[in-house]
């Protein structure tokens, strides 16, 4: 049976399966964020910023399948297509070329809207005692919580 079926709309799957490709969405935008950094970061801190840029736009790939795969466990469709991607996301893309200190406080920012997102979406998980999606959102959110500490102490 399908969980993310309009029939079952009052059991809140459809529900789920879009908050879960928010998350997807801003998940993806983070990850090519992370990875423009990495490319494009100089600078005295280059080394360091390279490497912890690196570190998450990894993490991010295998979130974004993580994320991906339990929309299909719950039998949804996963929205990949890029522009509907860019749309469905609070997070924005950097639109030039950006100095070390804003890359880090923009990446900041996406990890704290990614925390705050996920949090939301194990919440409503919960709600509808889907606890396999809300653990989940729980890892997810703690993993983005832990990158945007990292971040904030360039910052302090």
């Amino acid at each position: 049976m399908s969980f993310c079926a309009e029939k079952l709309e009052p059991n809140g799957w459809p529900e789920i399966c879009v908050v879960l490709n928010t998350a997807l969405a801003e998940t993806a935008v983070a990850t090519m964020m992370a990875q423009n950094f990495h490319w494009n970061v100089t600078g005295m801190n280059f080394v360091s910023l390279h490497q912890q840029f690196q570190e998450v736009y990894e993490d991010h790939f295998v979130g974004q399948d993580d994320l991906a795969e339990r929309i299909k466990a719950l039998d949804g469709h996963v929205d990949g297509n890029l522009a509907r991607v860019l749309e469905r996301s609070s997070i924005a893309e950097p639109q030039e070329k950006s100095m070390p200190m804003d890359m880090i406080a923009a990446l900041l920012d996406a990890e704290e809207t990614l925390a705050a997102t996920l949090k939301s979406s194990g919440a409503l998980a919960a709600e509808h005692g889907d606890t396999l999606t809300e653990d989940l959102c729980i890892a997810r959110g703690d993993t983005h919580e832990k990158f945007a500490w990292m971040l904030r102490a360039h910052l302090r």
